[in-house]
């Protein structure tokens, strides 16, 4: 697995289930206009309800056993409230009590206070810490994920955003004062941020710990309640979730609803206040259709066909490491993985060996027997990439084993457009690589398509790159490199057109900024070219199976051989006598610098 893993998938999308409201307070009458989105809170008697309340994983009463209790609560502070699971009442449909149950528990106000959201989200900490082994086990059940992969995509950057957010939270919870015309100079006129009320979030199963965390975060911080759904597909990592979540979260305000299309069909018939949906787009339909009965807003997070254009004048050897990395990546199970390669005919063959030995290089000779190369998550899914390999001609890998759902890291090259493989979105290990002759066909190529979650450009010549950015739509780019701009927080996520209906804004800066259509992502690493700065790029995708078992000199190695191309950096920016004038740090570096 390649080191770089620590900055893949990073979460840099953090929901805001906020409405900005407007609000003009005058200095002189003391008259509040409040406008936009206005919401009365009401205090509701207490429902009373029995039957609930129970810790699945305990089978007792946390009010009956205060042992238990403590065990169950996971330390969150909060008092578990009881949790309707199914209606009561002839309302004919088994989530309304639930639905009824949170949104009360909204409308009382319980959520709004930062305190209350900094305790849920230091509990969703101590959940990460806590089933850490679980979830590891979980998802190695559920699509062979290796241990290293799923501690950094499912734990590590999960925390990374916690703690961005605990970080932040009092600053992004102020209001946001405005310019005033000369009239209203004696007046207060700010922004303030809203929750939006009950919110839905149903989850993937290609990353089922970080794509429903990262927006429940987003949620709580935003002083919501949720309903989570995560995918029945990854069942073990489900079950996971079902059970124990409710022992960390506040039950008034926080539930888990599992089960497939059917269940998910009714959830769906309640009115909620946004729903959050992380999918394939002939689901994200259903899941739109049903929401604009309600006209609830949506935010779609949905996949595409991500182009990677390779011209002519690129260093081969950096582009075929890093195209394998992010193609083969989760077993190619990533929403913003390279789909598919473009380039001319005489790149293609330099770029065979290269992506050989970069697949050797990262999953061994035999990657069925790599620890660091997962599986497809189910027969479906398998029957499906399967059947694409027929499309034009098998160079790397290619090889299939049912009972294991193991499909080897697959390059398919002289693939034609109308081949399997580019009608749809390929999510798995399977590479195609398309023939065209310049940069112009490429182009062209791109926008005769939808348009997808992010492209891909390589090339030493920077003009390249710019031109392709400039002359292409997409939610994100990234050059001379793949997955990169995901890992900034200063960046937003997001697609475009089909790709995802956009959200109503993200953290940024204490900000909400809203997601435009013309808004785009780019990403252009420094390395783009031979610089002082390749050691530490090509440590990024360094292959690291075993890094946990690696004795204590080899360790060292690698982790110094990354602060010293560090310390040659700041050196040649900032001079040898200014970086030995940061406190804290001298002893480090001269260990750096002696190394």
């Amino acid at each position: 697995m390649p080191i770089s893993t620590l900055r893949s998938m990073s979460s840099n999308w953090i929901l805001l289930y906020f409405t900005s409201r407007a609000t003009t307070l005058s200095m002189d009458t003391g008259s509040s206009f409040q406008q936009l989105g206005m919401q009365q809170h009401l205090q509701p008697p207490r429902q009373q309800l029995s039957g609930y309340g129970k810790c699945s994983t305990t089978g007792s009463d946390p009010g009956k056993n205060p042992g238990k209790a403590a065990e169950c609560s996971g330390g969150s502070g909060i008092e578990k409230g009881p949790v309707p699971m199914v209606c009561s009442t002839p309302c004919g449909n088994p989530y309304a009590g639930l639905v009824s149950h949170l949104r009360a528990s909204w409308l009382s106000g319980k959520t709004r206070p930062m305190e209350y959201r900094v305790a849920q989200l230091e509990a969703l900490g101590r959940f990460l810490d806590d089933k850490k082994q679980e979830i590891l086990e979980a998802t190695e059940l559920d699509m062979g994920k290796p241990s290293f992969e799923a501690f950094f995509s499912e734990i590590l950057l999960c925390k990374n955003e916690l703690n961005i957010t605990l970080n932040n939270l009092s600053h992004w919870m102020k209001d946001e004062h405005v310019d005033k015309n000369l009239v209203l100079q004696l007046d207060s006129a700010f922004i303030r941020k809203d929750p939006y009320g009950v919110v839905l979030i149903i989850a993937p199963w290609n990353y089922p710990i970080h794509l429903f965390l990262v927006p429940l975060i987003g949620a709580i911080a935003a002083g919501n309640c949720a309903i989570i759904k995560p995918s029945e597909i990854a069942k073990n990592t489900e079950r996971l979730i079902a059970e124990t979540l409710s022992c960390y979260l506040d039950n008034d305000c926080f539930a888990v609803v599992t089960g497939g299309v059917p269940e998910t069909t009714r959830l769906l018939e309640n009115k909620f206040d946004y729903i959050f949906f992380t999918g394939s787009s002939p689901v994200g339909r259903i899941v739109m259709t049903a929401a604009a009965k309600h006209l609830t807003p949506v935010t779609l997070e949905l996949g595409g066909k991500n182009p990677c254009y390779v011209s002519d004048t690129c260093d081969v050897t950096n582009v075929a490491r890093r195209v394998v990395w992010g193609r083969f990546f989760n077993a190619g199970q990533t929403c913003i993985a390279p789909d598919y390669l473009l380039c001319t005919i005489e790149m293609q063959e330099k770029l065979m060996p290269a992506l050989r030995a970069a697949i050797t290089e990262f999953f061994g000779p035999n990657p069925r027997e790599s620890p660091d190369f997962g599986r497809i998550v189910s027969d479906k899914q398998f029957q499906r990439l399967r059947a694409l390999l027929c499309s034009g001609r098998v160079a790397i890998g290619g090889q299939t084993d049912e009972a294991e759902r193991y499909i080897a890291p697959t390059v398919l090259a002289d693939v034609l457009p109308s081949d399997p493989a580019m009608q749809e979105e390929i999510f798995g290990p399977i590479l195609p690589i398309v023939v065209i002759a310049n940069m112009d066909e490429a182009i062209d190529f791109i926008n005769a398509r939808p348009r997808p979650l992010a492209v891909y450009a390589f090339s030493c010549d920077s003009k390249i790159v710019n031109q392709v950015l400039e002359r292409t739509s997409s939610g994100g780019f990234c050059g001379n490199d793949t997955l990169m701009h995901l890992t900034l927080t200063s960046l937003p996520f997001g697609g475009i057109g089909r790709s995802k209906i956009p959200s109503p804004g993200h953290w940024e800066l204490g900000v909400i900024h809203g997601l435009s259509h013309g808004e785009e992502c780019e990403f252009l690493p420094a390395a783009s070219v031979e610089s002082v700065l390749d050691p530490l790029m090509s440590l990024r995708s360094q292959v690291v199976p075993s890094f946990q078992l690696l004795g204590q000199n080899s360790r060292k190695k690698i982790l110094m051989k990354t602060w010293r191309t560090s310390y040659r950096i700041l050196e040649i920016l900032l001079g040898e006598e200014e970086i030995f004038g940061l406190r804290g740090h001298q002893f480090l570096l001269s260990q750096v610098k002696s190394t």
